[in-house]
């Protein structure tokens, strides 16, 4: 199947779990149970459907780290999530963690839950056909359509899908949440934590693939706040032993066509997953998509404005614009949801981008913050005074009273509404310019993180910027400010009216 560079272990994110936990852990247990009763339920490249499954050496490693225990003798970890692209054995792994669970103890209670029933489903399957595979399992435990039940214990084995109100009750010990990413909303996590507070060491494991940030809110999902909160405890900025998370997957800066890349990501490539699988997708699938299940990247959206790393190739030597310059500053403004933004933009052969200032909703103020408008007004003025302003361009919705001060004191203020008519072809210059690096940017992290947050809006007229959704809270304002005064700074100002004269005799 041809050599792997990357390392399968460790992966990219791993949160710290003590060396003397991890050995006195159930790990080794669990990877017994598996590799003694477990099978592999369809040919692949794992073996031939019924032959026992036998696990690489970083499942071993990621299973001794899942069920370590602490000195005490009670397990580490309350939460798990274990993120890696798809096609490296997730669910038959899955099927055999939620299997081992049925012997946990008398009256174990374990779930696969899931978006939806039929992706429930799939790990449930798996498990069942294992069961079924195995005579010593088969003698244990009893096959329904929904569940597995071991009648000498009381323990039970079901599928359950995101009608979270319909759950109230459950008692579970062991929670596998298949495709953590694809829940419509936190509910069913959050009824599944809950429901396990009475048990002792109940475990909660979602195994799953990255994919959009969002949730059917429009908020970020229960998968990605996971995975940010892993983040913090790998960086060391949290602590907090009983959640563990081990996460595959490339940087989001990576080439999405190269093998380097998805050895990289991928802990089974070539082993599990066949490298000719990746050259002929590659070709055939939406970028978006295959970082997401191939790569196991996040993504804003299905559809992202800028392709990765294009952004950050632009970036110049040139910080801030040097007082003097001409520029076009573009203002985007908002009320007390959004952010306001002010971008300037050099009005040179190459365009220089920098952030002027920003005003984000801070995280832990009320319903009555508002953006401060003197604040705003007074660094225009600001800026008009540090810069030779060619035009201040600005959308006049909610900010009437604003521009008619400014042009009242003689600033060069230009409306430019958010039409399609406008932001269609100021979009299109814009991308352009990035692609082609015909611009600069002095590398400010909030306007990288306002592009990144963008999608395209796409109808018969043309594409221009949105958001993710309508409520989402990832901000897009200096984005939007940056493609109005690029535009603006790419076009020659437009010279006054010659005022002409006529008499009567010419009427």
């Amino acid at each position: 199947m041809g050599s792997r560079v990357a390392k399968p272990w460790p992966p990219r994110w791993l949160t710290p779990v003590p060396a003397a936990d991890v050995r006195r852990g159930d790990g080794a247990h669990v990877a017994e149970f598996i590799e003694t009763l477990c099978t592999v339920t369809r040919d692949t490249f794992a073996g031939p459907s019924g032959s026992l499954l036998e696990l690489r050496d970083w499942q071993r490693r990621l299973l001794d780290h899942v069920f370590a225990r602490r000195a005490d003798g009670r397990r580490r970890h309350r939460v798990a999530l274990i993120g890696e692209p798809r096609k490296n054995g997730k669910s038959g792994l899955g099927a055999g963690i939620a299997l081992d669970g049925l012997f946990e103890g008398t009256g174990a209670e374990v779930y696969s839950c899931a978006g939806d029933k039929e992706q429930a489903r799939i790990v449930f399957g798996d498990a069942r056909r294992m069961v079924e595979n195995s005579p010593d399992l088969s003698e244990a435990i009893k096959v329904y359509r929904d569940a597995l039940e071991v009648p000498s214990t009381g323990s039970v084995y079901r599928c359950l899908s995101a009608e979270a109100f319909t759950k109230e009750g459950l008692s579970p010990t062991r929670v596998l949440f298949d495709e953590l990413h694809v829940q419509p909303n936190d509910e069913l996590f959050n009824v599944m934590a809950l429901a396990a507070g009475a048990r002792v060491d109940p475990l909660l494991i979602g195994i799953t693939t990255a994919g959009v940030k969002t949730d059917s809110s429009g908020k970020d999902s229960i998968c990605y706040r996971l995975f940010q909160y892993g983040q913090k405890i790998a960086r060391g900025e949290e602590v907090d032993p009983s959640f563990f998370m081990a996460w595959w997957g490339a940087p989001d800066e990576a080439d999405h066509r190269l093998r380097t890349t998805w050895e990289m990501a991928n802990p089974a490539f070539g082993d599990l997953i066949d490298p000719e699988d990746f050259e002929a997708a590659v070709k055939r699938t939406p970028e978006a998509e295959f970082r997401t299940k191939r790569l196991n990247q996040w993504v804003n959206t299905a559809q992202t404005w800028l392709p990765a790393g294009a952004w950050d190739a632009c970036r110049g030597e040139l910080g801030a614009i040097p007082d003097g310059e001409e520029v076009c500053l573009g203002f985007d403004g908002s009320f007390n949801g959004d952010s306001t933004a002010l971008i300037a933009v050099s009005c040179g052969e190459v365009p220089h981008v920098d952030v002027v200032a920003s005003w984000e909703k801070p995280s832990d103020a009320g319903h009555d913050w508002t953006v401060p408008i003197l604040e705003v007004e007074n660094a225009i003025r600001g800026a008009c005074r540090r810069w030779n302003v060619r035009e201040i361009v600005c959308d006049p919705y909610r900010w009437g009273r604003t521009y008619q001060i400014l042009d009242d004191e003689g600033l060069p203020v230009v409306e430019f509404p958010q039409s399609p008519a406008r932001m269609i072809p100021a979009t299109t210059r814009f991308y352009e310019a990035v692609m082609n690096r015909s611009l600069t940017h002095s590398g400010d992290p909030r306007l990288a993180r306002h592009l990144a947050n963008c999608v395209v809006k796409t109808d018969s007229r043309g594409s221009r910027l949105a958001k993710d959704a309508k409520n989402s809270p990832r901000k897009i304002d200096l984005a939007v400010a940056a493609v109005m005064a690029h535009e603006r700074a790419c076009h020659e100002p437009e010279p006054e009216p010659t005022p002409q004269f006529w008499s009567w005799a010419d009427l």
